[in-house]
């Protein structure tokens, strides 16, 4: 694989990573639990910590590096706002929406694992998936315990 390919899986990393941070931003500022607000800002702080250590990688394979998110990600978090506004649970349609937005991070993580990335760059998407799906299953609890509620 050369580098132009390599700098292209990172940078839509890099664009699933701002989407993470931008959207778990915006669900902490709707969600009405203080925990929960404070587990969401968390999860966006790690979201722009992988973003940040993948556009370090794309600036070491010569390429200039993503520094936003997707318009996909924008539609998402514009969805949020306007079912949060319908919603008379407000939490629980915050972690629906982040919960959705995490299944899509994974598949995009696992898409690029099918590609034959430089082994240094490998193990980093590597570590930054399990990141991810440990996002995916502590939001899913998060919701599955509020729906029982």
């Amino acid at each position: 694989m050369d580098n132009s390919e390599v700098v292209s899986v990172l940078n839509e990393l890099i664009e699933t990573s701002k989407d993470g941070e931008y959207g778990f931003t915006t669900c902490a500022e709707r969600a009405t639990s203080v925990e929960l607000k404070k587990t969401l800002s968390r999860r966006a702080g790690d979201c722009a910590t992988g973003a940040r250590e993948l556009q370090a990688l794309v600036v070491q394979h010569g390429g200039k590096a993503e520094d936003g998110g997707t318009m996909a990600g924008a539609v998402r978090r514009g969805w949020v706002t306007v079912k949060d506004a319908l919603s008379g649970h407000k939490d629980q349609a915050v972690l629906d929406e982040c919960e959705r937005a995490e299944d899509v991070a994974l598949g995009r993580y696992r898409k690029a694992l099918k590609h034959e990335l430089p082994s240094a760059v490998r193990q980093v998407v590597e570590r930054q998936m399990v990141g991810v799906q440990s996002n995916h299953d502590q939001i899913k609890a998060l919701r599955d315990v509020r729906a029982r509620s």
